[in-house]
């Protein structure tokens, strides 16, 4: 990888089946290499997946298969800013449907653990309108939901 930093994502054996679900679902992603033990190690065999070279929407990423010792959370996930209900319909419907799992205002998880916001970018728009009140009638709309449903969003907005 050319870039000086990289966001290394920890899984149990399944850092290739991630890598290749992301660079079919997101666009400007793809699989760079997968990269073999040379050993064993304390979750593999020699000639086990290690690593995975990946790019999600443009960010060089590494799949580690480090084992069940840690767990991915909430405390880091992946924004993904939409530009409409198709797209933001598209992504959510691909996480949550492959395993995965909803959760509120916009976020949801992949089969694998990692955390993803899909964010339509009227719904950043809205709710930080220097309008606050508009802003807050924006936030509270979001409060309710799931997936984001943008027409809802601009409706609360405007009042």
């Amino acid at each position: 990888m050319a870039s000086k930093n990289t966001v290394c994502l920890w899984y149990d054996g399944a850092a290739l089946d991630a890598a290749v679900f992301y660079a079919e679902t997101f666009p400007d992603s793809a699989v760079l290499a997968v990269h073999r033990a040379p050993g064993d190690y304390p979750s593999g065999k020699q000639g086990d997946v290690l690593t995975v070279e990946f790019i999600v929407m443009g960010i060089p990423c590494l799949g580690l298969n480090g084992g069940s010792a840690f767990k991915h959370n909430e405390a880091f996930s992946f924004q993904v800013a939409t530009d409409d209900q198709t797209e933001t319909d598209r992504l959510w419907n691909a996480i949550v449907e492959n395993g995965g799992q909803e959760s509120a205002c916009g976020w949801c998880k992949d089969k694998w653990g990692l955390s993803w916001q899909i964010t339509p970018r009227a719904l950043t728009a809205a709710i930080t309108d220097p309008d606050r009140a508009a802003a807050k009638r924006a936030f509270d709309a979001m409060m309710s939901m799931r997936k984001i449903d943008i027409d809802t969003i601009k409706a609360a907005w405007r009042g």
